[in-house]
């Protein structure tokens, strides 16, 4: 009865033993992979912060961009209205319809040779901005890219 209560003992340490290695062993995974999933949403959270920011810069290069335009077309608009205006006030001085005729081409000459001027500067200038405005967003993608491929290593 001794050695079956020995061999009972030693089965149940070894079965001990066993469960407690098993169980050190699910707690050691357990912690490596919540210590993985905190950096992973550390490194989540920062990639979300990078976001946010490229947006606002985005936003600011806008805003900014907008403004811009704005004062251009104000001051295209104030100096076709002087110009407008001066070109008016040569129409009254006119003599002979023949004088006429050769301001009111060399106006609309004018008038078209500045608005295709114009034009081509802003669409230039829309397109520069559209890039700008884009940049920030299109580095971030880069980023979460890279970030979302090693994380998914």
């Amino acid at each position: 009865m001794t050695d079956a209560m020995e061999t009972a003992k030693t089965y149940a340490e070894e079965a001990k033993a066993r469960f407690q290695g098993a169980f050190s062993e699910f707690n050691d995974k357990t912690k490596q992979a919540v210590e993985k999933s905190s950096r992973a949403f550390e490194e989540l959270s920062e990639l979300a912060k990078g976001n946010l920011e490229a947006l606002v810069e985005s936003g600011q290069i806008a805003a900014k961009g907008v403004e811009t335009l704005g004062q251009d077309a104000a001051e295209y608009g104030r100096k076709s209205f002087e110009k407008t205006s001066a070109t008016l006030k040569s129409f009254a001085a006119v003599k002979s319809p023949a004088e006429f005729f050769q301001l009111q081409s060399e106006l609309l000459s004018s008038v078209f040779d500045t608005v295709a001027s114009e034009s081509a500067r802003s669409s230039e200038t829309m397109l520069k901005l559209a890039g700008d405005i884009a940049k920030p967003i299109s580095n971030r993608v880069s980023v979460v890219s890279d970030k979302i491929k090693s994380l998914a290593a």
